[in-house]
């Protein structure tokens, strides 16, 4: 049995019934050990979740990085980005839930830990908003409201995107992004 073996079971299992609702009990059930050598794997409930936590920061992170490196007009990076953070969501439904629904259960110290690495993908985005407006294609709107306004709309997705349902998640991450550079562009660039 390694870790991430029991990582992948405890996403599943908080997606479901929650972190606070999930006992280590339910964990051990899960990847059939006794929960006396689960301890063997992981120190604590919180401990799998600060684990899962950084996974998901760490996946969603390195596409974030790779889309700003790029040499892509502005509308062009904020598309890609879109793609890259709508295509983590769709294909890791449980550590996405996690990350966006469970982070609160954290204990302070590691919230405190946590909540800079989160902060960091807010700005990527806030990063690549800024370099549009300040090349002149997009509006000048404060960065940091837009980048909420986009997480907020990519990350509800977690309620209601279905694999088997009539868009692909590219198809969907365009769409969003058609959305937004509307309202992002300056009227000569639309």
């Amino acid at each position: 049995m390694s870790k991430e073996n029991i990582l992948q079971a405890a996403a599943l299992i908080f997606q479901e019934k929650g972190y606070h609702a999930t006992s280590m009990q339910d964990i051990a059930d899960a990847v059939d050990l006794k929960k006396g050598s689960l301890y063997h794997h992981v120190e604590s409930k919180q401990d799998i979740l600060f684990a899962l936590l950084n996974e998901a920061l760490e996946l969603i992170l390195e596409r974030l990085e790779f889309v700003a490196e790029q040499n892509f007009p502005p509308e062009q990076k904020i598309r890609q980005a879109t793609r890259a953070y709508f295509s983590f969501l769709a294909e890791n439904p449980s550590l996405s839930s996690v990350l966006l629904l469970e982070y609160r259960s954290l204990e302070e110290e590691y919230k405190k830990l946590h909540i800079p690495r989160r902060d960091q993908v807010d700005q990527i985005w806030q990063e690549l908003i800024a370099e549009g407006a300040s090349l002149g294609v997009f509006q000048d709107i404060e960065p940091g409201l837009v980048s909420k306004i986009m997480l907020g709309v990519l990350n509800w997705t977690i309620t209601w995107y279905r694999e088997d349902g009539p868009l692909s998640p590219d198809q969907l991450a365009d769409q969003f992004t058609d959305l937004f550079l509307v309202g992002l562009l300056t009227r000569n660039n639309r």
